[in-house]
């Protein structure tokens, strides 16, 4: 019995030791000795050090390196985010990169006269992953100076006095390759410094906010650090879209959202051409100008609130100036549909606005309610659930047709639809179209199709829609009337005649004038006849 003690710390020692062994460069693709266990390895080369170590006739470069150092003929990381300045590769990722740029051979040693012969007669590391080039635009960026100096200036990296233990800088405060790869030690996989599961290595440094949506919560679902496909912003897809559509694209096998239906409609968000690139196409749009994939939630809202999916998103506020969160739906799509006039107006209108800010603003003439209750105290067409109180986003309008609140399984949202433009529902616009629950469907959304029918706000409603077959948009700007371009009295109740259906009459006056509580007159031509001065 006296022995157990000591034979049960042998056993600990020797389990431990094998641990150890099991996770050293000797069990690592490092090694690229004749006993090496990966694929690379020398023919018949015995020692594993002599790769990138000798004791005797050793390079200037510490610690004792045995391999030639590559020229700085590198093209160095860019991108619009970058807020460091980095140069050609310096310090310990010169040394890394003597392999894994590809151009000095594996087998070349300062020790030797003649190179180490691998086996199959490899020189170099295959193309992929581990051999960089000297193309480094698509790798993480490296050789950097790290400091509080430049957390200050972006507020999405932690200051270094933060970093964990295992996470070093290079002698000169530099960011390299070494400070995210230990070369003699695989206990991670990948030669990482630190476990990187839930992205504790990658949060390290980068403090992009929090999220709740799996896997939008590990930085790898979305990004590849080395020779990534998009080039800048390190995406493992081309662009933006490649990479949301690997787990939205409906081929993941998992819960995520299947948006590829929606992209394949006849109008959609234009996300097909994003690129990363330091000069973006002008008007094109990318999932992430209405998503931040790093903040997301599953938190519901009602209007005008925006919702958790969209996460902290930058935008425009009503009055035109630019948000770094938006607390409103609106102000996401005003970064495209407001001062930037990105999109021209769908119908031609008397009043023409391509500002769509200007047309929800409170202080418009008339508008639908995007930002605030609207001004018609009296609207008897609402159906139950809506008053003149009521506030609605702008995706109740725009989105999915065939998403779960027009009735459908799709995902909802403005990604796609079959009713232009990117309407949950149809709506018709041409004249002499035939009224019906499905032609203004939109409309109908919202307004009872019965009180229109029976002219409970319009005496002439039914003789405008359905005997004459004047569609809705004849007379009324779906959006609103900005403020300046329209008055009370004439463009009241969103009145903004479609002027491909509408016309001057042979006088040449295009007119509506409110007179009240469903009262008002005309003086117009449509379908050829003058209305003049026309009551009702």
């Amino acid at each position: 019995m006296k022995y157990i003690p000591t034979l049960t710390v042998a056993l600990s020692f020797t389990a431990a030791a094998h641990a150890q062994l099991a996770n050293s460069i000797g069990n690592s693709p490092h090694n690229l000795s004749a006993g090496g266990p990966g694929a690379i390895h020398a023919a018949t080369e015995q020692q594993i050090c002599i790769f990138c170590h000798t004791p005797h006739n050793a390079s200037l470069t510490r610690p004792l390196w045995n391999r030639n150092i590559p020229l700085n003929a590198y093209q160095i990381y860019t991108s619009r985010s970058l807020q460091a300045l980095p140069g050609q590769p310096t310090g310990s990722s010169k040394l890394c990169l003597s392999c894994h740029d590809g151009t000095i051979a594996l087998g070349s040693v300062l020790s030797r006269d003649q190179p180490i012969f691998m086996v199959g007669g490899i020189t170099t590391l295959p193309p992929g992953k581990s051999n960089l080039g000297t193309d480094l635009s698509d790798d993480h960026p490296i050789s950097f100076r790290y400091d509080s100096a430049l957390a200050s200036r972006n507020t999405k990296i932690k200051d270094p006095a933060l970093l964990p233990p295992a996470v070093h800088l290079d002698y000169n405060s530099e960011l390299q390759c070494t400070s995210c790869h230990d070369a003699h030690n695989n206990q991670y996989g990948k030669f990482l410094v630190m476990d990187n599961s839930q992205s504790q290595l990658c949060n390290s440094c980068h403090q992009q906010g929090t999220t709740n949506i799996p896997p939008h919560d590990q930085c790898a679902s979305c990004h590849q650090q080395h020779s990534a496909p998009s080039g800048p912003f390190l995406l493992a897809g081309v662009t933006v879209r490649d990479t949301c559509l690997q787990c939205h694209g409906g081929t993941s096998g998992g819960t995520a959202p299947n948006l590829a239906p929606d992209m394949a409609k006849t109008d959609v968000h234009d996300t097909q051409s994003d690129v990363n690139l330091p000069n973006p196409i002008p008007n094109n749009v990318a999932c992430s100008d209405c998503h931040e994939p790093h903040t997301m939630t599953f938190a519901p809202a009602s209007a005008p609130i925006v919702r958790g999916n969209f996460g902290k998103q930058t935008g425009v506020n009503a009055a035109g100036a630019p948000l770094t969160v938006v607390q409103y739906e609106y102000e996401v799509c005003f970064k495209c549909h407001g001062d930037s006039a990105a999109v021209q107006p769908f119908i031609n209108r008397k009043i023409v606005q391509a500002n769509t800010r200007l047309e929800f603003s409170s202080a418009a003439v008339s508008f639908h309610p995007v930002e605030a209750a609207g001004k018609n105290p009296n609207v008897p067409s609402l159906k139950p659930g809506f008053n003149a109180s009521s506030i609605i986003y702008c995706s109740d309008c725009h989105s999915s047709d065939t998403g779960t609140h027009a009735g459908g399984s799709s995902p909802n949202g403005p990604h796609g639809s079959n009713q232009s433009p990117l309407l949950i529902a149809r709506y018709d616009t041409t004249d002499q179209s035939s009224e019906s629950s499905a032609a203004y469907a939109l409309c109908y959304r919202c307004h009872n199709r019965n009180s229109i029918l029976n002219d409970q706000s319009f005496k002439e409603h039914k003789k405008h829609i359905v005997e004459e077959r004047t569609p809705c948009s004849a007379c009324h700007d779906a959006h609103g009337i900005a403020s300046g371009q329209g008055t009370t009295a004439n463009n009241a109740r969103l009145i903004n005649f479609d002027t491909n259906i509408v016309s001057p009459t042979s006088g040449g006056v295009l007119q509506y004038q409110s007179l009240g509580v469903f009262r008002g007159t005309c003086t117009l031509k449509c379908h050829g006849e003058d209305h003049n001065n026309e009551s009702y």
